[in-house]
């Protein structure tokens, strides 16, 4: 069967690291008899200046037309000064609203080849770790009721954080399912101590757990969890939470691992379909110079053939191929590690590209 792609390289370095992500998927194809298929939509400041939105009908109806999207990065200097519903960063908003892509999957992992670049003590991460933060995308402060006034005390301003059941108890089941296929952990991050959402949080995903009773549990609140990441990473399996605890903790999890040009993720509703991109920004400043780590989406695109595709080996075959490359010291600027060889971004895509073909054979 032919797999159709939606490819939204987007701004600044997005088009580079799509790039590179699509030659690694010919790579597969090649080495494992596959057919993508790639349609190529418009997203972000790029698109507003070609249509005036961020986000055109044309966009939308190829990617309704499409199996999943491969997404690079969207933002930049120049459109900073929009309104906020034509800004670059409503293309991401608007496309996870039309998918219905209420869960992001976020892996962190720390190679134990790259322990060297995390900014932990190597007695801490000396193993590695491997962490899947589950973060609710659709839901919460960053889509609730928002409003700027005047009163006696000047300007003021309110963000509403609102959950319902529904939307806790969908998310949950996605973390509780992730983690059957890993270790059987979950930790649910919160702030049950002050937050009256959190509370219904903790309720709801302890009435889910009771499916899942395989499944270990148990309650952080958000401040606990981000010092714990620090001081024992290795002790988190999948971690589940809200949109804004899940938007910072993941990113504090990408530094972990000793890039967050290392981090893909994956947005996903109830159907296989699903928006597949690094967690970096559009990162302006280097785009164009060969200077981009895009592994993050070259994983990305590993993540997408496994949930979206059921293609678990070929998934596998690009992540044992991106292990082989840190096992031969090679890395993008933005990784330090001891004795290694600091390549651009065709070459890491290269060396990438070798070693599916060579673990093929």
């Amino acid at each position: 069967m032919t797999y159709r792609i939606a490819v939204a390289r987007g701004d600044g370095v997005g088009p580079e690291v799509v790039e590179s992500a699509m030659q690694i998927l010919d790579r597969v194809s090649q080495v494992f008899g596959l057919d993508f298929s790639y349609h190529d939509v418009l997203v972000g400041g790029a698109a507003y200046d070609a249509t005036g939105s961020p986000l055109p009908e044309a966009t939308l109806k190829t990617v309704d037309s499409c199996d999943s999207i491969l997404f690079g990065a969207v933002g930049g200097d120049k459109w900073d000064g929009l309104p906020h519903e034509l800004r670059p960063e409503a293309a991401i908003l608007g496309l996870r609203k039309a998918m219905k892509a209420y869960s992001n999957l976020r892996p962190g992992i720390l190679y134990p080849q790259l322990k060297e670049a995390s900014p932990l003590k190597n007695h801490i991460v000396e193993n590695g770790f491997d962490i899947c933060v589950v973060r609710e995308l659709t839901g919460g402060i960053y889509f609730g009721r928002k409003r700027t006034w005047e009163d006696e005390n000047g300007e003021r301003a309110e963000d509403v954080e609102e959950y319902s059941s529904m939307e806790i108890e969908r998310i949950a089941r996605k973390a509780f399912q992730a983690a059957m296929g890993r270790r059987k952990k979950v930790t649910s991050v919160d702030k049950a101590n002050v937050l009256h959402t959190s509370r219904l949080w903790r309720k709801v995903v302890e009435e889910v757990h009771l499916d899942y009773p395989e499944v270990e549990l148990f309650h952080m609140y958000i401040d606990n969890a981000c010092m714990q990441a620090v001081r024992n990473p290795s002790q988190f399996d999948v971690i589940l939470t809200s949109n804004i605890f899940g938007d910072i903790l993941s990113d504090e999890i990408s530094m972990l691992t000793g890039s967050i040009g290392l981090l893909p993720s994956a947005s996903m509703g109830d159907g296989k379909r699903g928006i597949y991109e690094p967690i970096h920004g559009s990162a302006p400043t280097i785009a164009g110079q060969d200077r981009v780590n895009p592994i993050g989406t070259i994983l990305s695109a590993s993540m997408m053939l496994e949930h979206s595709f059921g293609l678990t080996r070929e998934a596998r075959s690009i992540e044992s191929a991106v292990k082989k490359v840190f096992e031969e010291k090679y890395h993008t600027e933005d990784v330090f590690m001891e004795g290694g060889k600091t390549v651009g971004t065709q070459e890491i895509t290269r060396l990438i590209a070798k070693n599916i073909e060579n673990g093929a054979n």
